[in-house]
């Protein structure tokens, strides 16, 4: 048997203690701390599977939101015993009200009041999804430190303590490979690898593209790679028409393959592709131009379109460009600035923060980075004016981006041709 996965064990932990309501190990009350969502569902999942029948939902389940609902009105109804429902579960939201300004006394007096003597057949769930726990607790934020400790020393007498804390890269690459053999499908672990690292170990991510990985390889092969249960058949000097119970004239369905490889991962998530693009804007950035021509070339091989997905790679670039200059101007210099710098719509896969803000900080000035724009926008021009070589003018402005610019005599103006 493999191994229990560090990332998961608090909520095993949880997973086992919930395991039933007469269980002598589940406590009155737990604290879920952390914004990790996927934990989270996996805990909720286990709550609602466990304690709450799925016919009686609208009257054992209780979603509430403390920024709407008081605690009062939570323990009240925690208190009362259900004539629908034989088990209560309760989910409190926003937990972060009781720890607002004010010392909210009364507060956790009824806190602590009901947990003296806590209805056996509720359960109360605070959730407290505005801490965010890394998968190293040494690099844990001050304040949210702060934020945990507190909530630790007023609840943790009570409640029991759920770290939904970010998964490691190791462990999610093990649960990719794990959970695929347990569904029957292969996944190569270089495959599981790149899913886990162009998705930036972000657990909910890798869940549904994992989930539309297994469903690619799962369903029937039409490309002629797979086989054929005729072509099976033949290949074994088999006739298919004369096997017991076969139809007579029907087509055999083609074989899926049940395995992941590298490719199928480059091909169907875009965050893998994405990965080449910032490895081109790294070389070009580092003014290394033999690595950004081979890295443009592997671009276009891998794409559906090859040269014809041009303009859609001066897109990117374009998008890339105007990241790194909103970086330079902001002067970001960690990832968690970042999301405040770039707005929703226009931020970056969460793996390539750290690297985006290192190529900003390569150039000097905001000059740069518009002569660049410039200079993908001329690129762009010429694409659409239907050149006799589109891998030429490509490579053209590869070369121009990643050689140094000369000095000029004149300050050259800051508009550029096209908005992209």
């Amino acid at each position: 048997m493999a191994p229990a996965l560090r990332s998961f064990a608090s909520t095993d932990r949880f997973i086992a203690e919930i395991s039933s309501p007469a269980s002598p190990s589940i406590r009155a009350g737990y604290v879920l701390i952390g914004d990790e969502i996927f934990l989270y569902d996996r805990c909720r999942r286990a709550v609602l599977s466990t304690l709450v029948p799925e016919g009686a939902r609208d009257f054992a389940l209780h979603d509430l939101d403390l920024a709407e609902t008081s605690i009062f009105e939570a323990l009240d109804r925690a208190q009362t015993p259900s004539l629908m429902a034989p088990f209560q579960v309760l989910f409190l939201r926003n937990l972060k009200t009781l720890y607002g300004r004010g010392s909210k006394k009364e507060e956790f007096a009824a806190i602590e009041a009901y947990f003296r003597s806590p209805n056996p057949q509720a359960l109360l769930l605070f959730v407290a999804d505005h801490i965010r726990i890394p998968t190293d607790l040494r690099r844990m934020d001050y304040q949210d430190k702060e934020r945990f400790e507190r909530i630790r020393e007023t609840l943790g007498d009570w409640c029991g303590t759920v770290e939904l804390a970010r998964v490691d890269e190791n462990d999610a690459i093990r649960w990719v490979t794990d959970t695929a053999e347990s569904r029957g499908v292969r996944f190569d672990p270089d495959a599981a690898r790149e899913l886990v690292d162009s998705l930036g170990a972000d657990m909910m991510l890798i869940s549904s593209e994992f989930e539309k990985l297994l469903l690619y390889v799962s369903a029937p092969a039409s490309n002629g790679v797979i086989l054929t249960l005729s072509e099976q058949s033949e290949s074994k000097g088999e006739n298919l028409s004369s096997l017991p119970g076969a139809p007579h004239q029907s087509p055999a369905e083609p074989l899926a393959r049940n395995r992941v490889t590298l490719g199928d991962v480059e091909t169907m998530v875009l965050a893998a592709k994405q990965r080449s693009l910032y490895e081109l804007t790294d070389a070009i950035s580092a003014k290394d131009r033999p690595r950004a021509l081979a890295l443009l070339h592997g671009l276009l091989n891998a794409s559906d379109g090859g040269e014809d997905a041009a303009i859609g790679h001066l897109y990117m670039l374009a998008r890339t460009f105007r990241q790194m200059l909103i970086i330079l101007e902001k002067n970001v210099r960690d990832s968690r600035a970042i999301w405040q710098a770039l707005w929703q719509g226009f931020r970056m896969p969460p793996f390539a923060a750290e690297d985006l803000i290192r190529q900003a900080r390569r150039y000097k000035s905001r000059r740069e980075l518009t002569r660049a724009l410039r200079l993908v926008a001329r690129a762009d021009l010429e694409l659409r004016s239907s050149p006799a070589n589109k891998l030429l003018v490509l490579e053209r402005l590869i070369l121009d981006l990643a050689t140094e610019p000369k000095p000029s005599a004149y300050e050259p103006s800051h508009q550029f041709a096209m908005e992209l």
